[in-house]
């Protein structure tokens, strides 16, 4: 096991800089998730970890050593990727134990760690003399892991692993993940688009968006203070409303339109009077009030069992709205509904920079 730095770590291909300048200690045993949208570089920055990219600048340091001129196979890592990259002639014993061969481990040595990552990984014997062909996509993945585990490596990477499964098999599978990284305590890195596989497998998160850290933090921290609009509406499902609002006055509410307006609570940022900002409220923070301070006409009704959303509009200009309520909730469409929020619950954006306010 061990300590991975990142220290400023760039990439360009050509002229073209896609990573720019990534700060972070990823602590002993810790696991890190890597999250943001599709191209904004957080699949670039693991294969630079895992030394599949080369490095335009910066240095990435595992175990206190910089192994930025190190290959793969000298950096005491063990990577699962988003296809599994299984060898389809061999069997799941031989694809688990190859790795280990080809380090010439001795026969018996192997044996002891391939049998113990099946035992770990519910890996049978009759399912060790298969081929891959004759797995299903969670178990080919298993064997995937279990490859990267007999290895005993000091630092876990994960590429977007659970990505070709159903939807199903992926939240089983995200159980087996967290579960196998915190009885193993390696340290490990991974990478998802998925913003509920970040926040339940993450002790921490760090989110990218166009190769730049927009936050680094715990995930009920990024939940409840994002950095900026970008991290407010990619955590958190369904995403953040986030609305353009006015300051009053006296500082004491934020004024969507001239019929919703919002109190706002004393730990907000003062000296805000009259100034334009960014509303943020989470869907789920919405409760309805006979004494709501805010109308919301009823656009569409989403029943989901356990919770409803329903999408609407606040006041004469439309402000598009989503809330989520808990439980079965029936609405007739164009219905009055009336909501308030706790002034705990208000995040307040700068509008032209898009982070946070105080």
């Amino acid at each position: 096991m061990a300590e991975v730095s990142l220290r400023d770590i760039r990439k360009s291909y050509g002229d073209t800089p896609v990573i720019h300048g990534v700060e972070c200690d990823i602590d002993d045993g810790e696991f890190l998730v890597i999250v943001g949208p599709s191209g904004c570089g957080k699949s670039t920055l693991l294969r630079m970890i895992a030394g599949l990219e080369t490095i335009s600048g910066g240095e990435v340091a595992i175990g206190n050593r910089v192994v930025n001129a190190l290959e793969p196979a000298e950096r005491d890592i063990a990577m699962v990727f988003q296809n599994y990259a299984l060898y389809p002639h061999m069997s799941v014993f031989d694809n688990m134990a190859y790795g280990l061969k080809i380090r010439k481990i001795p026969k018996t040595e192997i044996e002891s760690r391939v049998r113990k990552a099946a035992v770990i990984l519910e890996l049978d014997d009759d399912m060790l003399h298969r081929k891959p062909r004759q797995l299903s996509g969670g178990q080919r993945q298993r064997v995937a892991m279990g490859r990267a585990i007999v290895r005993e490596p000091s630092v876990f990477l994960f590429d977007e692993p659970l990505s070709n499964l159903d939807a199903k098999l992926r939240v089983q599978m995200r159980i087996e993940i967290k579960k196998l990284q915190e009885s193993l305590g390696i340290t490990s890195i991974y990478v998802t688009h998925d913003q509920v596989e970040a926040m339940t497998l993450g002790h921490r998160l760090l989110v990218l968006n166009g190769g730049n850290v927009e936050q680094l933090g715990t995930p009920i921290t990024l939940y409840e203070e994002p950095a900026s609009t970008f991290v407010a509406g990619f955590i958190g499902s369904p995403a953040m409303n986030l609305l353009p609002a006015r300051i009053g006055d006296t500082g004491a509410t934020a004024a969507i339109n001239e019929q919703a307006a919002f109190r706002l609570g004393n730990g907000q940022p003062q000296n805000l009077a009259g100034r334009p900002v960014t509303l943020g409220i989470r869907p789920e923070h919405f409760e309805i009030s006979d004494k709501g301070s805010v109308v919301l006409t009823v656009d569409l009704v989403e029943q989901l069992g356990a919770d409803t959303i329903v999408h609407g509009n606040l006041g004469s200009n439309g402000v598009a709205v989503t809330v989520r309520l808990r439980g079965v909730v029936s609405l007739e469409l164009g219905a009055k509904l009336p909501l308030s929020v706790s002034p705990d619950h208000l995040h307040l954006f700068d509008q032209e920079t898009g982070k946070r306010l105080g």
